[in-house]
C-alpha cells in the first residue's frame, strides 16, 4: 500500500512539473456560448495561431496552458464573432461620405440637411442616401422642383432608404439624358400630370449612376476601413457583402493580404456581363479573409418604394403590381447559367410574385444537384402555397428589423391576408431547417444587437405594437443566435471553420456587456460589444 501511495506521489508530481503549453492567448471566467451542435456552455477557451486550440472548463485549462496574454472575462458572455448574412460593408462606408437623411421627417427637413452638407464641401455633384416618405405627414413621394430651385447648376441624386428609388434634380436628369420620352423596363420613370417628378424606381437609377463621378481609390479605402470601424464596434466579424464588382473585392483583397483590413468579407459578385465572365470562369476564390463563390441577382424591387413585384395589385396603388428588375426568363437563364459554375445564386425577392419567380428557377435549375445553398436574399412576402419550396435546401437569408421598420404600413400596401405572409420568419425556419439573419445594412442600422431584437420581440425601440407584430414568425433566442453565427456561416459554406467557439476554428469572438439569452429583451438594443476578436487578436 505505501508502494502504491509512493508511486501515485511520484506521478502527480511529474505531471505538476510537465511544462504547460505556451499559447498565444487565454480567456477564462467567461459565460461562453459556443453554439456548436449541443448548443453547449464553456468558461474558458484558449487561442493559438489564429484558433482555439481549447475549449472548456477554467481548471483544465488552466492546468494545461499557459499565455503571458491572458484575460479575466469577470463572467462577461462570448460568443462567435457575429455574422451579417447581407448587407452592403462598401456601401456603408461610401455612405459615410455623402448627405446623411436618414431619420428624416419631413421633405423639407432633407432639403436642410443637403443644403448645410453642401455648405460645409462644396461638392460638383451632390449624392445623399437614407429619405423615406413613410416616416412623414405627407407619405407621397417627394418631387424635384425645391431641389431645382436651390440647385440650378449642380445635379443632386437622394437615395431612397431601401436603395431602390432616387430622387434628382433637373441637372442630374439632364446628366444622364433622361427625358419624358425615356423608357426603360424593370422599374419606373415616375411622372405626374406627363411631367417627370424626379423620382426614379429601381432601373432607371442605373443612368444617373453612369453620370455620378466614381470614387478614386483613396476614397473607396477610406469607405472600406470606416465601415470596418463600424462593423467591429458593433462585434461584426464577417460580413456578406451583396453585390460587389471586381475592382471593389480585388481592392478589399489587397488591404486584407496587406493587414489594412481584418474584418473577413463573403462577397457576393454583382451581376454584370463583365463580373460573371471573369469570375465564373476563374471559379471560387478563398483566403483566409475573403471567399468569393456567390453571385448577387436583383428579382425585383423594394416593397416601401411599391417596386416589389406583387402577384395581385398593391392594396394602396390600383392597378400597380410593381416590377422584376431582371425580367423572368433571364433569372432563368442565370440559374442555368450559374449552376454550371461553382458559384451559389443569391437572389433578391422582395413581392411575392418575385419570389416565386426565383423558388421556381431554382427548383429547376437545381434538379439532381445536392448542397448548392442557393439563397433568397429578404424572401420577404410568400404566399402560403409556395413556403414548401424552401424544402428543397434553398436558404432564406432574411433582414429582423425589416419588420419592425415596416410594419407601419406593410398591411397598407400588402392588405390583411397578403400580409400573413410577409416576414414569415418562423415559417421560414420551420421549412428550410435554417435561416441566415443580416441588417441589409445601410438600409437599416448596423447594430446586431437590433437585429435580435426584431427577431425576437418583434417590437420597435418603443415597445410597438404591444405584444408584437406577427409574433407566431418570432425567432426564440437560440435560433436566432445561430442565425447569426453557425447557420449564417453554412450558408456561406464556411460552417467548418466559423460560426461557433470549437477546436480547430478561427478564433473569432465578441465579449458582450450583458447575457443576450437572458437579459430582458427590451435591453438587447442596449448590448454592447465590449472586446471583438478576429484570429484571436483583439480589434476592439
Amino acid at each position: 500500500m505505501k508502494k502504491l501511495l509512493f508511486y501515485l506521489s511520484f506521478v502527480g508530481l511529474f505531471l505538476a512539473c510537465q511544462p504547460k503549453e505556451q499559447v498565444d492567448l487565454i480567456v477564462y471566467n467567461a459565460n461562453i456560448y459556443t453554439v456548436d451542435g449541443s448548443f453547449s456552455k464553456a468558461n474558458a477557451l484558449v487561442v493559438n495561431d489564429g484558433k482555439f486550440v481549447a475549449v472548456g472548463r477554467k481548471e483544465d485549462i488552466i492546468d494545461g496552458f499557459d499565455a503571458e496574454n491572458q484575460i479575466d472575462a469577470e463572467g462577461k458572455t462570448i460568443v462567435p464573432g457575429l455574422i451579417d448574412a447581407h448587407c452592403h460593408f462598401y456601401g456603408l462606408g461610401l455612405n459615410q461620405q455623402v448627405v446623411d437623411l436618414v431619420g428624416t421627417q419631413s421633405f423639407e427637413e432633407v432639403l436642410n440637411r443637403v443644403m448645410e452638407f453642401q455648405t460645409k464641401q462644396t461638392s460638383e455633384f451632390i449624392l445623399g442616401r437614407g429619405w423615406d416618405q413613410n416616416d412623414w405627414e405627407t407619405k407621397e413621394f417627394p418631387t424635384k422642383e425645391q431641389l431645382d430651385q436651390l440647385f440650378p447648376d449642380v445635379a443632386v441624386a437622394l437615395e431612397r432608404v431601401d436603395g431602390h428609388a432616387y430622387l434628382v434634380n433637373q441637372k442630374a436628369l439632364d446628366l444622364a439624358g433622361i427625358t419624358k420620352e425615356t423608357q426603360v423596363q424593370g422599374g419606373e420613370i415616375v411622372k405626374e400630370n406627363r411631367e417627370i417628378t424626379g423620382v426614379l424606381v429601381d432601373n432607371p437609377m442605373g443612368m444617373v449612376d453612369a453620370v455620378i463621378p466614381k470614387p478614386n481609390r483613396a476614397t473607396q479605402i477610406k469607405a472600406l476601413k470606416d465601415a470596418e470601424k463600424l462593423c467591429f464596434e458593433y462585434g461584426l466579424t464577417t460580413v456578406n457583402d451583396a453585390g460587389l464588382h471586381r475592382s471593389t473585392i480585388e481592392l478589399i483583397d489587397s488591404l486584407q493580404q496587406t493587414g489594412d483590413l481584418a474584418i473577413r468579407v463573403y462577397a457576393m459578385v454583382s451581376n454584370t456581363e463583365e463580373n460573371l465572365n471573369h469570375f465564373l470562369e476563374k471559379g471560387i476564390i478563398k483566403t483566409n479573409r475573403l471567399n468569393v463563390r456567390s453571385v448577387k441577382v436583383y428579382g425585383d424591387g423594394a416593397l416601401g418604394s411599391r417596386g416589389a413585384a406583387l402577384r395581385a395589385p398593391y392594396s394602396d396603388k390600383d392597378g400597380h403590381f410593381g416590377a422584376m428588375v431582371t425580367p423572368v426568363d433571364k433569372i432563368e437563364a442565370l440559374a442555368e447559367r450559374i449552376v454550371a459554375s461553382a458559384y451559389q445564386m443569391n437572389t433578391h425577392a422582395i413581392g411575392d410574385s418575385a419570389n416565386i419567380v426565383v423558388l421556381k428557377a431554382y427548383q429547376k435549375a437545381l434538379e439532381g444537384e445536392t448542397d448548392r445553398r442557393w439563397k433568397v436574399e429578404h424572401a420577404q412576402v410568400i404566399s402560403e402555397k409556395d413556403f414548401d419550396y424552401f424544402k428543397n435546401g434553398i436558404i432564406p437569408s432574411i433582414q429582423p428589423t425589416h419588420a419592425t421598420s415596416d410594419m407601419y404600413w406593410a398591411e397598407d400596401r400588402l392588405g390583411s391576408e397578403r400580409v400573413k405572409g410577409a416576414y414569415a420568419f418562423k415559417n421560414l425556419l420551420d421549412k428550410a431547417g435554417l435561416v441566415a439573419l443580416g441588417t441589409d445594412f445601410p438600409v437599416e442600422r448596423v447594430s446586431p444587437f437590433l437585429t435580435f431584437y426584431a427577431a425576437v420581440a418583434r417590437q420597435d425601440l418603443e415597445k410597438f405594437p404591444e405584444g408584437g407584430f406577427q409574433m407566431e414568425d418570432a425567432l426564440s433566442r437560440e435560433e436566432t443566435l445561430k442565425g447569426m453565427t453557425i447557420w449564417a456561416a453554412y450558408s456561406n459554406f464556411e460552417e467548418n471553420e466559423k460560426g461557433s467557439i470549437e477546436v480547430g476554428k478561427l478564433a473569432d469572438f465578441t465579449i458582450l456587456s450583458d447575457d443576450i439569452m437572458t437579459v430582458p429583451v427590451h435591453d438587447i438594443p442596449n448590448l454592447q460589444a465590449e472586446q471583438v476578436f478576429v484570429d484571436g487578436k483583439q480589434v476592439k
